[in-house]
């Protein structure tokens, strides 16, 4: 069933677990995303990001995401992932995505709130949930869709006014990791995330989960993150498995990568505590 994110973040920011955001460029990942959901009973959130408009159109996602959501026995939301550009999300908005984040996390704290409140107003309307950043999450060694530039910590302060001003419904934290893959494991200051939890009611997300360990993750779940991206991971398991098959023909590798990018998925429900949640509740 087709959802927006509303329901789903605030049962995980109540019960401290967090729900996967994997992004999708294409049928095969929508289609294995949302069959580990239904094999586990967990809800599903198909994200799709504005920097992959080169490999799927807006359009091409919305139909093959809405597709494999209303048929589904589970919960799908379909969300915009770091949305840069303000008439994009709006487009996305009126296309029927039922949840959308503007990123606009490396202006200034004005540009920042200006952009926010736009969105936030229009989607609103329109009964859709919006997720916004503040603080700034960079970029790992490879990671083509942001410039390179540093992580900025989220500072509480700024959190709150921030949240009070824009009146968002979920917030993407900066404390400790990058998008794209690490050199070692990123240094997570949970100190920051219990002090940011504490100050702002609404679910908070950590974006640039790949590469970040499995026990930061599980921590940062169990402290108070709702939501977890993560594609790097996803991407990189399904080119490992394809080499190390030696798969040798289009179909072999897509088979093969599905299996694995779908294991991945499956692991990472399970670190950020989706099952403990569920076992609770039976």
């Amino acid at each position: 069933m087709l959802v927006n994110t509303k329901e789903m973040l605030t049962e995980a920011n109540r019960g401290n677990f967090a729900i996967p955001s994997p992004d999708y460029c294409n049928m095969n990942m929508v289609r294995a995303y949302v069959e580990v959901a239904e094999k586990l009973g967990q809800p599903a959130l198909l994200a799709y990001s504005e920097a992959m408009q080169s490999v799927l159109s807006m359009e091409d996602a919305y139909e093959l995401g809405r597709y494999y959501a209303e048929k589904a026995k589970v919960p799908v939301a379909l969300h915009i992932d770091h949305g840069k550009s303000v008439d994009f999300i709006k487009r996305a908005v009126d296309l029927g995505f039922t949840s959308v984040m503007i990123d606009a996390s490396s202006d200034c704290f004005e540009e920042n709130v200006r952009k926010t409140r736009e969105i936030v107003s229009y989607a609103h309307l329109r009964g859709i949930p919006v997720e916004a950043e503040i603080g700034h999450v960079g970029a790992g060694v490879n990671y083509e869709e942001e410039t390179g530039d540093a992580s900025v910590y989220t500072e509480k302060d700024e959190l709150i006014r921030f949240v009070e001003l824009t009146q968002i419904d979920s917030v993407a934290v900066s404390i400790g990791t990058a998008h794209g893959i690490y050199k070692g494991v990123p240094k997570i200051s949970f100190e920051r995330l219990i002090d940011l939890k504490a100050a702002v009611d609404i679910p908070l997300v950590l974006h640039g989960g790949s590469g970040s360990g499995d026990e930061n993750l599980r921590r940062c779940a169990e402290l108070g993150i709702s939501k977890i991206n993560i594609f790097t991971d996803l991407c990189v398991a399904g080119a490992r498995a394809i080499l190390a098959e030696g798969a040798d023909n289009y179909k072999q590798m897509m088979t093969t990568a599905d299996r694995a990018i779908a294991d991945t998925l499956e692991h990472y429900y399970h670190v950020f505590n989706c099952d403990r949640e569920k076992k609770k509740n039976v």
